[in-house]
C-alpha cells in the first residue's frame, strides 16, 4: 500500500493528539517531527515509534519529495514564512505545507467537536 508521507512541525499541546492519530494510521508514514522542546512526551512517543526527531524544522523540508505534506502546528508566522521560502528556494513543488488551521479542522472533524489551540493568532 502506498502511504502518505507526512512530517510534523510542532508536537506540543496542539500537535500531540494529531501525532497519535498519524502514528495509528496505517496509510501514513511519519517521516519526521520537529519540535524545539525535545523533552516533551510527544517527542518521546515519536522516538518510540522510530520516527526521526529534530529541533530544526528545515531538516524536514530538506527531505524534498520524500515528504508529501509538512503539517505546521507551531502557530508561528516566522516558521510558515521560513518553510515557504525554503521550499521555493529548493524548487520543491511536490511537498504541501499544511497550515495549523486546516490541521485543527481535520482533528475537530475526527472527534466531532472543535479542538482548541493555545495559539492566539492563526493568520496565514
Amino acid at each position: 500500500m502506498e502511504k502518505i508521507r507526512v512530517a510534523m512541525v510542532g508536537a506540543g499541546e496542539t500537535g500531540t493528539p494529531l501525532l497519535k492519530q498519524l502514528l495509528a494510521a496505517e496509510f501514513v508514514e511519519l517521516v519526521g517531527v520537529a519540535e524545539l522542546n525535545l523533552a516533551l512526551p510527544s517527542v518521546t512517543l515519536a522516538r518510540e515509534y522510530g520516527v526521526p526527531v529534530t529541533d530544526n524544522f528545515i531538516e524536514l523540508a530538506e527531505q524534498g519529495e520524500r515528504v508529501d505534506i509538512i503539517i505546521d502546528l507551531t502557530g508561528s508566522r516566522k516558521v510558515r514564512e521560513d518553510l515557504r521560502r525554503f521550499m521555493q528556494f529548493a524548487g520543491n513543488t511536490h511537498t504541501v505545507i499544511m497550515h495549523e488551521r486546516i490541521a485543527l479542522l481535520m482533528m475537530s472533524l475526527s472527534v466531532g467537536k472543535l479542538v482548541e489551540t493555545r495559539h492566539e493568532s492563526l493568520s496565514y
